[in-house]
Order: structure tokens, then sequence, then C-alpha cells
């Protein structure tokens, strides 16, 4: 197959299942699933006692858990899905504890934990206040003042170690992914990162949301390691970076894919506006003094992130043009044509 055409039966792959699952997609398809199991007896139970309004809450849940499930195995679209699930959660406990009575208070918990699971803790912490509060109020008249107040202590108190505990986690995965994703020579993206925002994008539904992709390859660098050292080489590579990040835009993403080449996805850029930017970087390049008595080019490829292709296609389209621009004599740009016309431009 070539890099320029239809994927066919590859891209049908990668749509359908082939591409990796976030990590909290699965905890929000499980955590569903989780939801489903637990109420769908009850719900069952309360249609055969005749208790229609709590049945019709709880298989409400149910379906509302497994539209979820649906939606995001098709579409990977999780975070308007967590803060759905956090509210149904929510909306669910009070009105069971509204029919059935202070007996059922005690779902409070699960539900309320459950939300720092599928959502970021301030937006659970918001959610959960804000049914306390309802609760509170639905409970006035019905509890004696003291175990209405022990109530209170106890959930706020979940709440607020769940938050902490949440909170705390959070920034110690991000942390992690930060180092993890990071090149240790120049502190731009990694090849793992580079791999991790291609497949975001690609998922991304946003139809406006234009994007390019620029491979990049310093001319020739194999000689600057022979004359002058490894050293010397690293030096070159980590004041590249530096002058990447002074010629690109602060929504565009920079990352070392590999040696002495690197990508960068131009956020909200078509093909014509990349091409603008590889110009520009190309010529800073070419005027700056990277290595003393060493002159230093580069040479960019340019692709449009056609969302009706895969990552894959992208970096193979934006390698095609790359090494066009080498073949040309390097210090130079080369810019593929829409996909569909399956050529690049010579």
């Amino acid at each position: 197959m070539s890099s320029g055409g239809k994927t066919g039966d590859g891209r049908w792959r990668w749509l359908s299942g082939k591409r990796q699952r976030r990590q909290e997609e699965v905890i929000l398809m499980l955590l569903c699933a989780l939801t489903i199991s637990s109420i769908l007896p009850f719900g069952i139970y309360r249609l055969l006692q005749g208790s229609w309004a709590t049945a019709v809450v709880d298989m409400s849940l149910v379906a509302a858990m497994s539209a979820v499930i649906v939606h995001v195995w098709r579409t990977g679209r999780y975070q308007v899905a967590g803060l759905a699930v956090t509210i149904f959660y929510s909306v669910g406990m009070l009105a069971v504890v509204y029919l059935r009575g202070v007996a059922l208070v005690y779902w409070v918990y699960p539900t309320m934990i459950a939300a720092y699971f599928v959502v970021r803790p301030s937006a659970a912490l918001t959610i959960n206040s804000i049914g306390l509060v309802l609760l509170v109020i639905m409970l006035l008249g019905q509890m004696a003042l003291d175990n209405l107040s022990t109530l209170v202590v106890t959930v706020g108190l979940v709440n607020l170690f769940a938050y902490v505990f949440a909170y705390r986690t959070g920034l110690q995965t991000q942390r992690l992914y930060t180092a993890v994703e990071l090149d240790f020579l120049t502190g731009v993206g990694n090849r793992r990162a580079l791999d991790r925002k291609l497949v975001e994008h690609a998922q991304e539904r946003r139809p406006l949301m234009e994007s390019s992709l620029l491979l990049l390859d310093l001319d020739h660098f194999k000689q600057v390691n022979d004359l002058h050292g490894h050293a010397a080489g690293d030096i070159v590579l980590k004041k590249m970076a530096e002058l990447m990040r002074a010629h690109t835009r602060s929504s565009d993403r920079i990352f070392r894919y590999g040696g002495e080449e690197f990508a960068i996805i131009a956020s909200g850029a078509g093909l014509s506006a990349a091409a603008h930017l590889a110009e520009g970087l190309r010529a800073a390049v070419a005027s700056a003094t990277l290595l003393e008595g060493h002159p230093i080019t580069i040479s960019i490829g340019v692709t449009y992130m056609d969302k009706g292709y895969t990552p894959t296609d992208w970096l193979e389209r934006a390698d095609k043009v790359l090494y066009a621009a080498k073949q040309a004599g390097r210090n130079a740009v080369r810019v593929a044509e829409p996909f569909e016309d399956n050529v690049c431009r010579p």
C-alpha cells in the first residue's frame, strides 16, 4: 500500500478496536459494568415487588451505564461520559433515598467515592458537595439531628480524604508520564509522546481542528559527530531544540523522533500555514550558529493530518516528502499534496 492511499482494511482495523485504549476508558467501562451488575438485581427484584418508581430509577441507571459503555467503546471519548456517569450516580442516589427513605442512605458512600475514579478531583468534589446539600435538605425532619450531623461529618470526611488521595495520585501520575515522555537530552517530547499525541489527534472528533505534521532532519549530521565528536553533536541537538521552541507557537508540540530527526505537530494549522512555519524554521536554522565553524541546515517534510487516515499514514507521508527534500539537495522544505491526490509535490 502506498503511503498516500486509503488504508482500507488497515484503517478499519484501526477504528474498530486495534487501537490501545486509555486507562481512563477501561476504568470508566469497568465501573459502569460493576454498576450494572450491582443495580440490575435490585431493579428486577423491585419490579417483581411492584415498587415501580424505584424500579424505574434502577433500570434507568442500568440503561444509562450500558449506553456509556457502548459510547466509550466505540468512540474512546471518556471525559464527557465520565461527567455524565457521575451525575447519573448522584441523581440516582438522591432519587432512591427520596423514594425509599433513610434506610437506603448508605448508598451515598460508594456513589460519592466512585466519582473520584471517573472525573477530575475538583469536579467530583463539586458534584458531591451539591449532592450532599440536597441530601441534607431531603432528610431534614426524617432523621434525628445528631444522626444527620453524623452523616454529614462522615460523608464530608470521606469526600475530603478521597479528594486528597485523588489529587495526589493525579499529580504523581502526571509527573511519571512527563518523565517517561521527555527526551533526556533535548527536553522535548520523545517518540512515545509523539505516538500518543498522534493517536489522540486521530481520535479527536472536532472537525474544524486542522493540524499538520512536520518531520525535520539535520543535514549531514554524521559529519558533526565524526569531525567534532558526539559531545558537540549533543550540543547541536540541544541548541536545535531551543531554536525550534523559539520559532514555533505555544500550541505546537515538538518531539525528538529519533537520532537527529525531530517532529512537530502544528495544531490548528492547515497545510499552507504549516508550510510557512516550516520555511521559517528552515531559514532560522540556516542563519543560526549551532556549531562554530560548521554550518548546520535542515530538511523538512510537511503533511496534512487528514483524519480519514491513520498516524502511520501521516508519518509515512511526511517521511516521503522529507526524503524528497534531501534528494533535492537538502536545506529544503517539501510539502505533500492532499491525500486524495496520492502524489507528493516534487
